[in-house]
């Protein structure tokens, strides 16, 4: 297949890649290509149980509550421009997906019912369909994108960027029919998702490989905050993988975490990456693999939390006499490819959305509920800068760190040395495993500079060759050079905060700065 350039080549469908290929195609008029690994709606984005938070009255509730909020769950180390933008310009982005049919849940009196989740100081959180979420905005935005979009490109595998000279210029791809192609473009959107995959337990998806993160850097793009992975507290302890999750709402609405003995030992409303912690300690003290939530008090579960209802029910769980066993699950990757505040990464004509970025939003842990609002803001944004001419990146957000023009969160950068390939015949599904192992032990919840070592060893030991036919090969290399990053990043990080905890660095450092890595060569592209 033979084709013209487009204007914007977006990778990935999730709500960010969308949001912004919507705005490219309908608002701006440009060609837009969107190329997922899957379907259209297979993003991470419809498993996203929790709900999407905004300011959509003013009394009590403030854009200034929420941005306090946000940078309180983040441990001091969000930009603040970033969080800013992402609190003040979020509502709008609401209704403009309400406008496009999404639909909320509302009260008996026609208003929007919110929620309040873990470090929330009000309710502010909107769901659809109780827990159903992220499905609901998947499909209003896959309904829009299907009519603007020029071109969409199903179960291709995007394996690499390409440049020309310091410029990204398109991608290379792996086709639905497996046979490698260069595809051109003028500018290239990486939304490409997160790195649950890299752990043994997760709530994301299979597709969850790392891929776009792992793109930039090999192509020389700058990475910050990925030694922050956040583990959702409350994954149902199930053989079924990815996780299912219980989402936050439940606690929002009452829900209990008890330890084996039945009682409670945190406070249920505290940011994730506290209660994680909590959960972790307590099972290691107690020498178990779970612990409890009880939701036994919660009024009308299966009105209010169909699709949690339902999995519970596949499993033989009844909500309303049986207490369920939970335990953290990677859930959620903090950072990734470093951006302003228009989405540019450091790399000209290659921007960047969603969970695959570094937008300093997040800082060291996100706020519940914030992701699918950070996709929907920063897409569009991209979107916008395009428009007005800008190529390369600004001074602005995270970015300050990569530019080191930030007096607040410098950057600290390191440099990564990306493992050679091993050999061809080994066995991807094993080799896999034995990553997923090591990440779990080493880089899991708690984490130590012993722990993190051992993980590096294996983990270097494990990178296939350069296939991009062979899509498990192609993913397990992504996971790979996502892995030695994170881990050299978090070896760096001789401190806890926020979704980093160093049980041999327990305090939180009077310093704060923001990890910075790069790939030692450039060789390969």
């Amino acid at each position: 297949m033979t084709e013209s350039p487009l204007d914007l080549r977006v990778l990935g469908s999730g709500v960010a890649g969308l949001s912004a290929a919507d705005r490219a195609a309908d608002g701006h008029g440009m060609a837009v290509g969107v190329l997922t690994k899957g379907e259209i709606p297979q993003a991470t984005t419809r498993w996203a149980q929790g709900g999407v938070a905004a300011v959509l009255s003013s009394d009590p509730d403030s854009t200034d509550l929420h941005l306090a909020d946000t940078i309180a769950a983040g441990d001091d180390l969000c930009d603040i421009d970033a969080v800013r933008v992402l609190v003040d310009e979020g509502p709008e982005r609401i209704y403009e997906l309400i406008a496009m049919g999404a639909q909320f849940d509302r009260d008996a009196a026609g208003q929007f019912s919110l929620a309040r989740e873990g470090g929330h100081s009000l309710p502010r959180v909107l769901h659809a369909g109780g827990a159903a979420t992220g499905m609901e905005i998947e499909r209003a935005l896959c309904q829009a994108v299907s009519s603007t979009a020029a071109a969409v490109y199903e179960r291709w595998f995007a394996a690499d960027l390409l440049m020309d000279g310091d410029r990204c210029a398109g991608v290379r791809a792996r086709s639905a029919d497996g046979g490698v192609q260069e595809i051109e473009s003028t500018h290239v959107l990486m939304a490409a998702g997160g790195a649950g995959q890299l752990y043994e337990v997760t709530t994301n998806p299979l597709e969850s490989t790392g891929d776009g993160v792992a793109m930039g850097l090999r192509a020389g793009a700058a990475l910050g905050d990925i030694e922050f992975v956040q583990f959702h507290p409350t994954a149902l302890h199930h053989p079924q993988m990815p996780r299912p999750l219980l989402s936050e709402a439940l606690r929002g609405h009452g829900a209990l975490l008890r330890d084996t003995r039945g009682e409670r030992f945190v406070d249920e409303l505290l940011p994730r990456d506290e209660v994680s912690r909590a959960m972790t300690q307590r099972m290691i003290e107690q020498g178990v693999s779970h612990l409890w939530l009880d939701a036994t008090g919660l009024e009308r579960f299966g009105d209010r939390f169909p699709t949690i209802h339902q999995a519970l029910d596949e499993v033989g769980l009844d909500p309303a006499s049986d207490w369920i066993p939970i335990a953290p699950a990677a859930h959620y990757l903090c950072g990734g490819i470093v951006t302003d505040l228009s989405g540019s990464s450091s790399i000209p004509r290659l921007w960047a959305a969603g969970e695959v970025t570094c937008t300093g939003v997040h800082g060291a842990n996100r706020l519940a509920s914030n992701s699918l609002l950070e996709g929907m803001v920063f897409g569009p944004r991209a979107i916008e800068a395009i428009e007005a001419g800008q190529e390369g990146p600004l001074a602005t957000g995270a970015m300050r760190s990569v530019l080191d023009v930030d007096p607040e969160i410098p950057g600290r950068p390191i440099s990564i040395d990306l493992p050679a390939p091993g050999d061809d015949g080994i066995d991807v599904a094993t080799q896999r495993s034995r990553l997923q192992r090591a990440m779990t032990v080493g880089a899991g919840v708690l984490r130590s500079a012993d722990s993190l070592a051992a993980a590096l060893e294996t983990v270097q030991a494990l990178c296939p060759s350069d296939d991009p036919t062979d899509l498990d090969r192609a993913e397990l290399r992504n996971l790979v050079h996502l892995a030695v990053a994170l881990l050299e990043a978090a070896t760096s990080r001789d401190e806890t905060r926020g979704a980093h905890t160093r049980s041999d660095a327990p305090e939180l450092s009077s310093e704060k700065y923001r990890v910075i890595c790069t790939p030692s060569s450039l060789a390969q592209r």
